[in-house]
This record gives structure tokens, C-alpha cells and sequence, in this order.
């Protein structure tokens, strides 16, 4: 595995660590982080998570995790032996859901193609 991607799945687990074990805001709901996108330098790092819950809890998360965001960049710069603490960024991964809503869109349209006659 090369080194860049190596580097993502570290900053993807420490994320994850550090947000259910050490983040102790309220405001954080059940996130998963989804992806890490890193650049080429390794020093910009775009984090993907999904939140269970209604929209409310999903601003609520996203405003605990910006302002935990020193925090938890230099829990990664402690945790990940680079030259430089890496820059990181949230962003909501909307994937999840989507993929749920076009789960039911095809059974819904699976159930009218079962109930049509002559089927």
C-alpha cells in the first residue's frame, strides 16, 4: 500500500478514535467517518462522516466538530508521525443516505410491479 494511502487510514482511524473516546461535546452525535481525502503533500486532509439522526442533530454534530477542530488536528499531528500537522476539514458524506433513499424508491417500484395484473 503506498505511503499516501497508508496515511489516509491512519488519519481515518485516529478520527475516529478521537470523536467517540475523546470528544466529549453533546452536541456530537453517532458519526461514522466514511472517507479521508488527502492531497498529494499530505498536509490538507478532507474528512467525510455520516450522522444518524434528524437534520437538528446532523447541524449540532458538524458545529461540535468545528469546534473541535484544533483539537483534534493536534491529537492527529501527536498520533501521526509527520514533518507537519496536516490540515483537516469536515464535510457531511451524504452517500448513506442516498443510498437509502434509492433502496425504497426500487421497492416501492418492485411492490406496483408486483400488484400490476397479469404479472
Amino acid at each position: 500500500m503506498p505511503r499516501h494511502e497508508r496515511v489516509e487510514a491512519a488519519i481515518k482511524k485516529e478520527v475516529s478514535l478521537i470523536i467517540h473516546d475523546q470528544i466529549k461535546d453533546p452536541r456530537v452525535g453517532f458519526v461514522t467517518i466514511t472517507k479521508v481525502d488527502l492531497s498529494k503533500d499530505l498536509r490538507n486532509a478532507k474528512i467525510f462522516y455520516s450522522v444518524l439522526g434528524p437534520e437538528d442533530a446532523r447541524k449540532k454534530t458538524k458545529e461540535a466538530l468545528d469546534s473541535a477542530l484544533g483539537y483534534i488536528r493536534t491529537l492527529i499531528a501527536e498520533r501521526i508521525n509527520l514533518r507537519f500537522a496536516t490540515e483537516i476539514a469536515f464535510y457531511e458524506d451524504h452517500s448513506v443516505e442516498y443510498s437509502v433513499k434509492i433502496e425504497e424508491i426500487l421497492n416501492r417500484i418492485k411492490e406496483e410491479d408486483g400488484n400490476k395484473p397479469g404479472l
